[in-house]
């Protein structure tokens, strides 16, 4: 079968792209939709704010196989296609009332979108790319930079749309998840079913080295959950301070979160382009171990920014200076262990039955990381996520190292 034409990956491509900013912009919208109830008297808390994000990477979490187990058994396009008209009416549903039941149902409805548009998404690169080596390289640097993109813009859209038109933001976002439907539908034509899914699943499953990067894994996407969940956007403009600089900063100027995140996707995204040129220098498992010390590090950073609200301007823009040098050395990690998890599965598996997988393990992470995170801001605000993070990278520091007495693991600078 002929490869497809470039402007058919772009597509495609696009339309995920346009997925996550519609994405991350929803999960900052219900922050400040949240935020801006609390401050009309509605009796919201920041558990409220992490168990939305929890059902929705729930959602993804339960949704990520069966969707991929369809993306074999029909085609990629079709889930696909499915998903984004399902993430439209989602964050539209949410958009239509205040009653928590609705928040939750909307939520789940975001979560299966997620599920059903990655796998299926992943699965048709990877088989559009089979013959193309380079280009499959190429591809998957542009698929992982989407999610980077929906991080910077997302919040930025979300924050202008929000000061701008208010509840109508959703509507607008749902336009978003409508355009990459169409984008699907006219870039993932001619794509065949894979065979024999559920026994190159099972496979794939009892694989090794997958079972011992599984828990730091999960760990580092637990954090995702934390972080780029709605409880950030919620405590940073939140009406109280509660002593801390960043709890609150953005209270008075709700778009500063967009913002914000934007300036980390940047920060991030550097540090990822710096280690696309130097992995080759490192064995994989050192560059788990020194990502894992930037981590380690952006969280003192953050810490002592957070506690830098007396201190002059110059001393915190010193701190938040190292802390973007370690969320550069931090950067490391996803890319390094998403290579270690494409070789623990390999071609055992039906391509978006094996895609399911890695959503599954995000999934797990995400939403354990969502409760977490909750849980951590309702105890201490801002230090709370921060102490959430470092529990969670122990996590992965124990994990990292039970990967690495695997006598299976490649000791070479590159996995051949």
């Amino acid at each position: 079968m002929m490869p497809p034409p470039i402007r058919a990956l772009a597509a495609v491509l696009l339309g995920n792209a346009l997925m996550r900013i519609a994405g991350a912009a929803g999960s900052v919208l219900i922050g400040l939709y949240l935020a801006a109830l609390v401050a009309q008297g509605r009796m919201f808390d920041a558990r409220l704010v992490g168990a939305l994000t929890a059902v929705a990477f729930g959602a993804e979490l339960v949704g990520a196989l069966p969707m991929g187990l369809l993306a074999d058994a029909r085609t990629p396009r079709t889930i696909m296609v499915f998903g984004a008209l399902l993430g439209a009416a989602a964050v539209q549903l949410f958009g239509l009332s205040s009653l928590v039941a609705v928040f939750f149902l909307a939520r789940a409805g975001e979560g299966l979108a997620v599920a059903a548009t990655t796998p299926s998404v992943l699965a048709f690169l990877t088989e559009a790319t089979a013959t193309d080596a380079v280009r499959r390289g190429k591809v998957m640097s542009f698929f992982e930079m989407s999610l980077l993109g929906g991080l910077a813009f997302g919040g930025i859209l979300a924050s202008m749309l929000w000061q701008s038109i208010g509840i109508w933001s959703f509507s607008a976002v749902a336009g978003l998840y409508v355009a990459a439907a169409g984008l699907f539908l006219s870039g993932a034509q001619g794509r065949g079913a894979t065979t024999n899914a559920w026994a190159g699943l099972r496979g794939a499953l009892a694989a090794p080295m997958l079972r011992r990067l599984a828990p730091a894994w999960i760990c580092i996407n637990a954090m995702v959950g934390v972080w780029l969940g709605s409880t950030l956007p919620f405590l940073l403009t939140f009406p109280e301070r509660r002593g801390q600089f960043l709890t609150g900063v953005f209270a008075d100027w709700p778009e500063g979160v967009g913002w914000a995140f934007f300036g980390y996707a940047v920060i991030f995204g550097t540090g990822v382009t710096g280690w696309s040129f130097m992995l080759h220098r490192f064995r994989r498992i050192t560059v788990l171990r020194l990502a894992l010390g930037g981590l380690f590090a952006a969280c003192l950073g953050f810490y002592a920014l957070n506690h830098a609200g007396g201190q002059p301007p110059g001393i915190r823009w010193l701190i938040g200076s190292g802390t973007a040098l370690a969320i550069m050395v931090e950067s490391g990690f996803t890319p390094t262990a998403l290579a270690l998890l494409a070789e623990a599965v390999g071609e055992q598996a039906g391509r978006g039955a094996t895609m399911g997988i890695y959503s599954v393990l995000l999934g797990v992470g995400a939403a354990a990381g969502a409760l977490l995170g909750g849980l951590g801001a309702q105890w201490a605000a801002m230090d709370g996520l921060i102490a959430v993070t470092v529990l969670l990278g122990l996590g992965a520091a124990v994990g990292v190292e039970w990967l690495a007495s695997d006598p299976a693991l490649p000791t070479s600078r590159r996995a051949e």
